[in-house]
């Protein structure tokens, strides 16, 4: 895992190889911050990352200096992983948090400008995303979420959505919500 671009553009982060993870590919992570770095200044950006895993965009929005980062997953090795990593390279930034996106989603408050949501392709509920945020108003006004998914779902009959980009077998989904 490469982070491509800000202040740690070019190191590799080792994770254990023993996570449950699907990391975003480099092509495709730098396809989406080209995307990002045209219509958001992420020095001012507040993020929130979902089944952040081994936290291979979390890292990726600290390195290109987002105001703060809140990452969270289930699982205990990517938890204490991202915990360690961040302490590591002084990302005082990221605040990561263990527990099911799904019930926390439901008792989030606070708005973000930038949500990405990377869960594993397997979850029957990743349609269920966008109409969770968007209940929980975790958009801040031309705030995006990106839901990264398998090319096959479609999820643009999903409310807010604006446009997919395929990259092999993963696509970027995109919201927005007025």
């Amino acid at each position: 895992m490469r982070i491509i671009g800000g202040k740690l553009k070019g190191i590799r982060l080792q994770p254990p190889a023993n996570l449950p993870v699907r990391p975003t590919t480099d092509m495709a992570k730098e396809a989406l911050f080209n995307i990002l770095n045209n219509q958001y200044d992420i020095e001012n950006c507040t993020v929130l990352d979902l089944f952040c895993g081994t936290g291979n965009l979390t890292f990726e929005f600290a390195s290109r200096g987002a105001e703060s980062i809140l990452a969270i997953d289930q699982d205990y090795g990517c938890v204490n992983w991202v915990k360690n990593a961040t302490k590591q390279y002084n990302f005082d930034q990221i605040d990561v948090r263990k527990g099911d996106v799904f019930k926390l989603l439901k008792q989030m408050t606070g708005a973000y400008d930038l949500i990405f949501a990377d869960p594993p392709y397997n979850l029957p509920n990743i349609p269920q995303i966008p109409i969770m945020v968007l209940e929980q108003k975790l958009l801040k006004p031309n705030g995006l979420l990106i839901v990264e998914h398998q090319s096959h779902m479609k999820m643009n009959n999903q409310i807010g959505f604006t446009e997919t980009r395929k990259y092999g077998n993963s696509s970027f989904s995109f919201f927005e919500f007025p």
